[in-house]
């Protein structure tokens, strides 16, 4: 699943873990009332970049004496983490600080504020929009906080968004809400260096910076003694994670650092997301086939099959080198999944040139995909460079055969699954049915199955498919 360079945000409001895990929005929050005497309520919209600094940013105001609600009414904080990465998530964003402006008039004394990638974007022009907005705090200053929360209680305005070239909030514990005690997502490094021609980040999410990779495996083992089996490691392009020990000089990279991790307990999964195919290294993939922990699935954004619109793109390779990309992971990892982001309608796309990206679709055989027509940013090189003439009625057509070329590719790669048996790691119940497990395979594939006794959350179990559908498999536990 994608971060904001490749995966623009779907919409829509959710309160679930499992469908934060698809980029949608999360409220985050303790399932109990906590004793604190101050609470905030926050959502997170976009990608998972965003959930986990949410969980940074419920650590600081932990140490602030603050408490997590769900119930926004209750809160004297209300936080909203934002996306850029669409037109369409800014207008949802919107629409909810008019919520939250009905609650502040309800009970005073109650802050709003915006977090993220939009507030990075728009800066002080939030505050002057947005009458409600007491703060605005950029994806780099979540350590300034509690004095942004000071002055606006003072009945000043509290504005940082410094984007910093260091901050990786290494020695911050993400305070893991709502968490399902079994997944938990690790970030890795932040910003871009990649400047896609249609993307927001690097001018939101400032540059490239790796993490110290100890504190990484630090905070990977924390997660596994305290019951977590699956952590992803997270960045906007994983691939190219690298941080240098001060002591040593010793470089880590991306792939010296999954096997880290992976050797921390065999029980502990290991993915990670997003890889930028002109960085995935035959060493990533050959660690990938020596650790049987590590999953075998890769989300590998494509945006377009066509070699032209990728040069507009800037996605700096074309049409055969993704193709013959694909041929390697498959060739080293033939059990692999791969999933990726496809933007259709983008600047003087023709039909030609859509029917491209259909036939790398077949081509690759991606087991799912997050697929959208494309959305002007102000500020990104396509704005300033390239006129947005496609029309929405072609950019919804366009977009309606990519979704349903992937509907149909999905279920077939899902159907021949059937009959065979994988390890499933549990993460809870159905959202359907209590009497159902609900577990993803390494190919990271939903797996649904009647609960057994004696089993629970973060146990793995033997699963043979029985039938499978566009997006789940069903099945049953086998000893």
């Amino acid at each position: 699943m994608g971060l904001y360079n490749d995966n623009p945000t779907l919409d829509g409001l959710t309160k679930t873990i499992e469908e934060s895990k698809q980029g949608e929005v999360l409220e985050l929050g303790l399932t109990q009332k906590s004793s604190h005497t101050k609470h905030f309520y926050i959502e997170s919209y976009g990608c998972q970049m965003n959930f986990s600094d949410s969980e940074i940013v419920a650590s600081i105001l932990a140490t602030e004496g603050y408490g997590s609600t769900r119930n926004m009414e209750e809160a004297d904080l209300i936080l909203i983490n934002t996306c850029s990465i669409r037109e369409k998530a800014e207008l949802t964003v919107r629409k909810r600080l008019r919520v939250f402006d009905k609650i502040k008039r309800k009970k005073k004394g109650t802050l709003i504020g915006i977090l993220g990638c939009m507030a990075e974007r728009l800066k002080e022009k939030l505050l002057e929009e947005e009458k409600l907005v007491d703060l605005v705090v950029g994806p780099d200053a979540y350590r300034d906080l509690p004095n942004l929360i000071n002055s606006a209680d003072d009945g000043h305005k509290g504005v940082n968004v410094f984007l910093s070239r260091e901050e990786t909030y290494a020695d911050i514990s993400p305070l893991r809400l709502g968490s399902n005690g079994v997944t938990a997502f690790i970030s890795i490094m932040r910003g871009c260096d990649n400047m896609c021609s249609f993307c927001v980040v690097p001018f939101t999410r400032g540059r490239e910076r790796s993490r110290n990779a100890f504190t990484i495996v630090s905070e990977a083992k924390d997660l596994f003694d305290r019951g977590f089996r699956e952590v992803t490691l997270l960045g906007q392009n994983v691939d190219s994670f690298k941080w240098e020990n001060p002591e040593t000089k010793q470089i880590v990279n991306f792939a010296q650092l999954m096997e880290m991790v992976a050797k921390i307990n065999p029980l502990l999964r290991v993915r990670f997301s997003t890889s930028h195919p002109k960085d995935i290294t035959i060493d990533v993939l050959h660690t990938m086939k020596k650790y049987d922990n590590i999953c075998n699935y890769i989300h590998l954004p494509v945006q377009s099959g066509n070699s032209r619109i990728l040069k507009l793109m800037n996605r700096t390779y074309d049409r055969e080198w993704y193709m013959q990309k694909i041929d390697e992971i498959y060739s080293i990892i033939p059990e692999c999944a791969i999933s990726s982001d496809m933007i259709t309608g983008f600047c003087t796309e023709t039909e030609e040139e859509h029917q491209d990206t259909l036939s790398m679709m077949e081509y690759a055989k991606y087991s799912m995909s997050y697929m959208f027509y494309y959305s002007e940013r102000e500020g990104t090189l396509a704005h300033r460079k390239y006129e947005d003439d496609i029309q929405l009625e072609v950019k919804k057509k366009r977009l309606s055969e990519i979704i349903e070329l992937q509907n149909r590719i999905s279920r077939e790669v899902n159907l021949m699954d059937v009959g065979g048996t994988f390890k499933v790691l549990i993460e809870g119940t159905s959202k359907r049915s209590d009497q159902d497990f609900r577990g993803r395979t390494s190919q990271n594939k939903m797996v649904i199955f009647p609960v057994q006794e004696g089993l629970k959350a973060g146990d793995y179990v033997f699963v043979t498919i029985t039938e499978a559908n566009s997006a789940t498999l069903k099945g049953h536990i086998v000893n």
